[in-house]
């Protein structure tokens, strides 16, 4: 009897232990949705920054952590790597394939308790988020920039835009973003093309009404291995970067870094 009753106490014990832990191949439960998150190598107590990574269309977050280039390159710059898991195949947000109707709030709570739960288990600095996404994902990257600017200190969409159009605006102050883009990109052209009953978005449309919203400004080109990049600047300190290399519709793991460094070179984390 005492060793039936030792064995109940540990399973007690153990049972919220198991519910709480979670990483890069355990997913993290809420609700009904997941996330999986990575943390630094030889992390301290100190929190740490963050990247949120939106994955492409049929993506998941099992994958992103798969991608251990882009791990590494993530854990190098003392950074955990959170990756976001969308409600379908591709993300609920407005005019999306299959989604026409959706305002894209189940995307965005989805975010929201992503962010709340990872501070809570983790020592993640809520002060220095960047979301990127790639593909599908820098679409989600572009909304998240218009809906929820106060969550992150700054974006990085990579080959992907609004669908459609741009909003008529956008959730006010500005945040800074960088968009990186494949100037012969035939899955995401820059100026999108039909799929289904939508269609992509117009880069070009999209930085003009960021720009607009966030009162941004030229500020010279500069290159970085294979981008050029049109820079633009504002008042309050916020960038809007624009960078083009010859490539198509492709990822590297050192476009994160390089807008997370624009992003601290201009004071942002």
């Amino acid at each position: 009897m005492r060793f039936l009753m030792a064995i109940s106490t540990l399973i007690v014990l153990l049972v919220p232990v198991a519910a709480f832990a979670c990483g890069p191949d355990t997913d993290c439960q809420i609700g009904d949705r997941i996330y999986r998150i990575s943390m630094p190598e030889g992390q301290g107590d100190a929190p740490v920054g963050a990247v949120v990574f939106a994955h492409g269309y049929r993506g998941s977050a099992d994958a992103v952590m798969r991608n251990m280039a882009l791990r590494r390159v993530v854990s190098d710059m003392g950074l955990a790597l959170i990756a976001l898991k969308s409600a379908d195949d591709d993300w609920v947000i407005p005019y999306a394939p299959r989604h026409m109707d959706s305002d894209g709030s189940v995307e965005f709570r989805y975010v929201e308790a992503v962010l709340d739960d990872a501070v809570r288990r983790f020592p993640i600095d809520a002060s220095r988020l960047m979301a990127a996404g790639f593909s599908a994902g820098g679409m989600m990257v572009w909304n998240l920039a218009c809906v929820m600017p106060e969550r992150f200190a700054g974006f990085a969409a990579i080959s992907g835009t609004f669908w459609m159009k741009p909003p008529e605006t956008c959730a006010a102050p500005a945040a800074s973003l960088v968009h990186i883009h494949g100037t012969s990109d035939p899955t995401v052209p820059l100026k999108g093309r039909a799929i289904l009953e939508t269609r992509q978005g117009d880069v070009a449309a999209a930085l003009d009404m960021y720009q607009g919203l966030g009162g941004f400004r030229p500020n010279g080109e500069m290159t970085f291995e294979d981008l050029t990049c049109e820079n633009r600047r504002n008042a309050a300190g916020e960038i809007l970067d624009f960078c083009l290399h010859s490539g198509g519709h492709s990822f590297r793991s050192d476009y994160v870094k390089f807008a997370w460094q624009q992003l601290h070179a201009a004071g942002q984390l």
